[in-house]
């Protein structure tokens, strides 16, 4: 009877064990690193390379858009979004909320990359919902501090 107390004791601690990037130990504290640091290049690269040229009104940012036909009204609604998935991507409580929208956004860029620009550069969003998957994944716990600072503002 205790090795099955010892065997189901084990199950349950393997099962309970904290996430490797949320854990205290060495391994846990570089990829807590490694985690910050893609955070920091994914915003930057949503900041400066994706939303700036959109809300600066770069000529190609605009052509892309009255191509589509949805005007320089568009563009500057997705310029906006990207600009604050970046930030949101930097503050702890929304990390992992904005790398979720970020995602839906980038399917979104897949499917008009295809539709209106013939494919052109149509697999960088799908590139860049991988490590957002795994910011929203690994981040995943500050949804529920997220949920109650809500909750106890309304």
């Amino acid at each position: 009877m205790s090795q099955t107390t010892a065997s189901v004791a084990t199950a349950a601690s393997a099962t309970a064990r904290p996430v490797i990037a949320e854990s205290a130990t060495a391994q846990g504290r570089r990829a807590r690193i490694a985690l910050r640091g893609l955070q920091v290049l994914l915003a930057l690269f949503y900041v400066i390379a994706s939303a700036l040229p959109k809300l600066i009104a770069h000529p190609a940012a605009a052509e892309s858009f009255d191509k589509m036909g949805w005007g320089s009204t568009g563009m500057y609604i997705i310029g906006v979004l990207e600009l604050a998935g970046g930030v949101a991507l930097l503050i702890p409580v929304l990390q992992s909320v904005a790398a979720m929208a970020l995602s839906g956004l980038m399917v979104g860029a897949f499917v008009v990359t295809l539709t209106y620009l013939n494919g052109e550069n149509a697999a960088t969003p799908l590139i860049l919902i991988v490590p957002l998957a795994l910011i929203a994944w690994a981040r995943r716990r500050h949804n529920a501090d997220l949920l109650r600072l809500v909750l106890r503002r309304a």
